[in-house]
């Protein structure tokens, strides 16, 4: 599980890379594409700009380079040509990149357009406690610290975890050692040291955390059809606390602030 400084320096590069996807992907409308458009755009654009690999084609047999999941859907949505994006939705692109034998998983909620403020509020609060866990990083805390400061977070808002999926190990695979869970108790669990790296990707409900399949194998719903979001960043574990590999350039303030409370 603990990477070398060169192995450290190459999964940066594919954070970086990853991170201009959703570079690309803020500057979309939105409204009015389907899931596979974006789908198709970012394929061309990891490939062909980036000269980079989406790792999740092929992957378990996944025919695409992103999940899509709209609104209830809590993961592993399938791009669509019908499923057209409309004004007041939620969507999530969960997105994998390799560059060099490295790979970077990066995930975000998107707000099309004018979204209902109980919609919006279920954003922030999740994007809020993603960076709990991130802050939680650093060397001698426990996964138990990470998943506590995500779960308490989204319960004081009173919303659900989603406990079904979590985060994990990453590097030349896609999903190595260890699962990082999303709810726990603080000093259990696995302890961290530099040099590893994981990603830390919470899913946070409306309602109830509970969640079923649809037939098609890959998309996984709300069992009560409220609302689900996520968010998600590949992270390493540094002599001094944590860096943000995925990070994106509007997040440079949430590592300084991370990096202050680390002391």
């Amino acid at each position: 599980m603990i990477k070398s400084a060169d192995e450290l320096a190459r999964m940066a590069e594919s954070g970086r890379l990853l991170a201009s996807v959703f570079g690309l992907i803020d500057q979309m409308p939105l409204i009015g594409m389907s899931t596979l458009e974006v789908n198709d755009r970012v394929e061309r654009f990891i490939r062909e700009d980036l000269k980079s690999r989406p790792a999740s084609l092929g992957q378990y047999g996944f025919e695409y380079v992103l999940n899509s999941s709209v609104n209830d859907v809590i993961c592993h949505g399938i791009p669509s040509a019908k499923d057209i994006l409309s004004d007041g939705d939620i969507v999530n692109f969960d997105i994998t990149l390799e560059k060099n034998g490295y790979i970077a998983d990066s995930s975000k909620t998107y707000l099309v357009g004018t979204v209902a403020t109980p919609a919006r509020r279920l954003v922030r609060t999740t994007y809020e406690a993603l960076w709990k866990g991130i802050r939680a990083v650093r060397p001698g805390a426990t996964l138990g610290d990470i998943g506590h400061a995500i779960e308490r977070h989204a319960k004081q808002g009173g919303y659900s975890i989603v406990r079904d999926f979590c985060g994990h190990g990453i590097g030349r695979e896609m999903h190595e050692e260890p699962s990082v869970l999303h709810f726990g108790k603080p000093g259990t669990g696995l302890r961290l040291r530099p040099g590893m790296t994981f990603t830390i990707e919470p899913m946070v409900n409306e309602g109830k955390r509970s969640s079923y399949t649809e037939d098609d194998g890959w998309t996984v719903r709300t069992e009560d059809g409220k609302l689900s979001a996520q968010f998600e960043h590949t992270v390493a574990v540094t002599e001094r606390g944590v860096d943000v590999l995925t990070l994106r350039p509007e997040e440079a303030h949430l590592v300084k602030e991370a990096a202050r409370r680390a002391g």
